[in-house]
C-alpha cells in the first residue's frame, strides 16, 4: 500500500486563498530553510549553491560505495511526470514509482517523520519553483540498497511547537542534522549508538571539511553557549571568528524561526555526551 498525499486536503487551499498562501508559505520555509534542500539539490560553487540553478541536481558525492547524484527535483526535471502522491512517497519513504529505492545521502530514514500537512506543503511548493532545465545523471551505488526503509507509512503529526525537546527533534529531522553529523557506515549514516558524533568527510569546491561532533561532551557542544551554537548553525562563525566550511547550509538556516532555533538547540542539549569519532 503506497502512502497518498490527501487529495480533498490539497484541493482544499484554492477554495481558501488565506489558507492556500499559508501552505504555500509553510512549504517554502521548510524547503528553502530548515531543510536546505538546495544544498544538495542545486549546482555548488565554491561559495556554495548556485542561486539561479536552484533545486537543478548535482554530483553530491562520489566515494568507493557510492557516487550520489541529487536529481533536478524543478518542474523541468523528471519529477514533473510524477504525481503529487508519487513525489510525496519519494520524500517520506524514498521510494520511486517504480517502486525502486532512492539511496543515501537522501536522508529517507529521518524524512519518514514528516508530518502530513508539512509534506502536502512541500510538495505544492517544489511544484511552484522555476524550471531550469539541467540532468545531472544518475547515481551508482556498489552497496547493497534496502527494498525499503520501513512498512507504509500511514499518517504522522507533527509535536506542538515550542522549546522543548520533542519538537526540537522534529525540527532536527526536518533539518537532517544528524545524516551528515553521524559518522558513515557501508549502509549509511549510523543513527544508532553515535549518532552525533561527527567524522564524516565532505568533498567539493571548498575542499575537504569534516562534520562536527553535536553531541552534549566536551569534544562537541557541551561547551560552547546557546547563542553561540545559534550563531554557528545560521552564521558559520565559530566563537573565535573562524568561518566554517561548507556544505553545512547556513545560508538556508539564517532563516530559521527563533522558535525553531530554540528547540534545536534544546533537542542538541539533550544528546548523550560522545568523544568524536
Amino acid at each position: 500500500m503506497r502512502h497518498v498525499v490527501s487529495a480533498m486536503f490539497l484541493a482544499s487551499f484554492p477554495a481558501v486563498p488565506a489558507l492556500a498562501e499559508a501552505h504555500m508559505d509553510r512549504g517554502e520555509y521548510l524547503v528553502t530553510t530548515v531543510m536546505a534542500c538546495g544544498n544538495c539539490h542545486s549546482p555548488m560553487g565554491p561559495e556554495g549553491p548556485i542561486a539561479d540553478q536552484a533545486l537543478a541536481g548535482r554530483l553530491v558525492e562520489k566515494n568507493p560505495a557510492f557516487t550520489a547524484i541529487a536529481p533536478n527535483i524543478t518542474p523541468a526535471g523528471r519529477v514533473s511526470d510524477w504525481s503529487d502522491e508519487e513525489l510525496a512517497r519519494a520524500i517520506r519513504e524514498g521510494l520511486r514509482p517504480d517502486g525502486t529505492v532512492i539511496g543515501p545521502p537522501m536522508p529517507i530514514p529521518l524524512y519518514r517523520h514528516i508530518a502530513d500537512d508539512d509534506l502536502s506543503a512541500i510538495v505544492a511548493y517544489l511544484r511552484s519553483v522555476p524550471a531550469v532545465e539541467n540532468d545531472p545523471g544518475t547515481s551508482e551505488y556498489n552497496i547493497p540498497l534496502p527494498p525499503a526503509y520501513g512498512p507504509p507509512v500511514e499518517s504522522v503529526s507533527a509535536p506542538e511547537p515550542g522549546s522543548t525537546v520533542e519538537y526540537g527533534e522534529y525540527v532536527a529531522r526536518l533539518a537532517h542534522c544528524m545524516e551528515c553529523h553521524s559518522p558513515m557506515t557501508p549502509q549509511g549514516p549510523d543513527l544508532g549508538e553515535n549518532m552525533g558524533r561527527g567524522g564524516f568527510e565532505f568533498h567539493g569546491p571548498w575542499g575537504t571539511s569534516v562534520a562536527a561532533n553535536l553531541t552534549n561532551h566536551a569534544e562537541g557542544l557541551a561547551d560552547y553557549s546557546d547563542d553561540e551554537i545559534k550563531t554557528m548553525i545560521t552564521k558559520g562563525m565559530r566563537p573565535d571568528g573562524e568561518r566554517m566550511m561548507p556544505p553545512m547550509p547556513f545560508g538556508y538556516l539564517a532563516g530559521m524561526t527563533d522558535q525553531d532555533l530554540d528547540a534545536l538547540v534544546v533537542y542538541l542539549r539533550s544528546l548523550p555526551g560522545k568523544p568524536d569519532m
